[in-house]
């Protein structure tokens, strides 16, 4: 079969904006064809084996129903790392990025941190990679998650613990003491599902997408209160916030007793971080 990147953007064009089938078709010839860049600007024309066409036809069929390249490649890029994701897992946003920069940046290197909420692993054990003196647990409360996290965390040799729990029903046994908690929870509430995409929305996992929109706070609440129990004196709490919410989750930290709660902008310009101290 002969192939040209119009076609690959043609296949595609009637499901993505412009720029966006702009960016998927230049990754497919590049990444997955193993063209180089140069030739895909050039319109250039290659032939594939029937191997090779039966597989770029089932990528762009999956595309065409909305599904993430992520979860069809498999992997994921987070802070210059590559990283196993399934559809059991979110896949990493470049705001989590800047949330464990803000974290690098403000804390000992010897912490012992703990990452609620861990998904794919990418917090956990991007902080353990770049803090190989941390002490870093990580929990989930969906086992199918944690496997992915594990793969993750043999694929980068760290030594994250990883752990099933619920949030909601942990009982500190007074022994275990932080000096981080981080967490990006699930911060979406229902009423918003109407301005997500479909790519998002059809495909991500629900668990770690929403909230009633009785209660939004509902896991920061639970988290704070669980870091008064685990958390150092001084010790820091990181979150990354729904950006409608941002100002109220930093009142109920302090009306909690945490100190220096401060809300941060993201590189767009949205309300996304809160950190506070115990």
């Amino acid at each position: 079969m002969i192939v040209s990147a119009f076609y690959i953007r043609h296949k595609l064009q009637d499901y993505y904006s412009s720029s966006e089938t702009g960016n998927l078709s230049k990754l497919i010839w590049c990444e997955i064809l193993g063209q180089s860049a140069i030739d895909y600007y050039l319109g250039k024309d290659i032939t594939i084996s029937a191997k090779a066409e039966y597989e770029l036809n089932n990528i762009l069929s999956r595309l065409c129903k909305l599904e993430p390249i992520q979860y069809i490649q498999g992997e994921a890029h987070f802070l210059r790392r590559l990283f196993k994701v399934t559809p059991d897992v979110l896949i990493p946003r470049p705001e989590t990025e800047e949330l464990v920069e803000l974290i690098l940046d403000r804390i000992d290197p010897n912490s012992q941190i703990l990452d609620i909420g861990t998904g794919s692993g990418c917090i956990a054990i991007t902080l353990a990679k770049e803090l190989p003196s941390a002490r870093v647990t990580a929990w989930d409360i969906s086992e199918n998650a944690l496997a992915v996290a594990r793969i993750n965390n043999e694929r980068w040799e760290t030594n994250v613990c990883f752990k099933q729990q619920d949030v909601f029903d942990y009982h500190p046994d007074g022994i275990e003491q932080y000096d981080v908690i981080v967490s990006n929870p699930p911060y979406i509430t229902e009423m918003e599902k109407n301005e997500m995409e479909r790519n998002v929305l059809d495909w991500e996992p629900v668990q770690a997408l929403f909230v009633p929109d009785a209660d939004p706070l509902c896991f920061y609440r639970c988290i704070a209160s669980l870091g008064l129990k685990v958390l150092k004196l001084k010790g820091l709490i990181f979150f990354e916030v729904n950006r409608a919410y941002g100002a109220e989750i930093v009142a109920m930290l302090c009306g909690l007793g945490y100190k220096n709660a401060s809300l941060k902008k993201d590189i767009s310009g949205n309300d996304r971080f809160v950190i506070a101290e115990k």
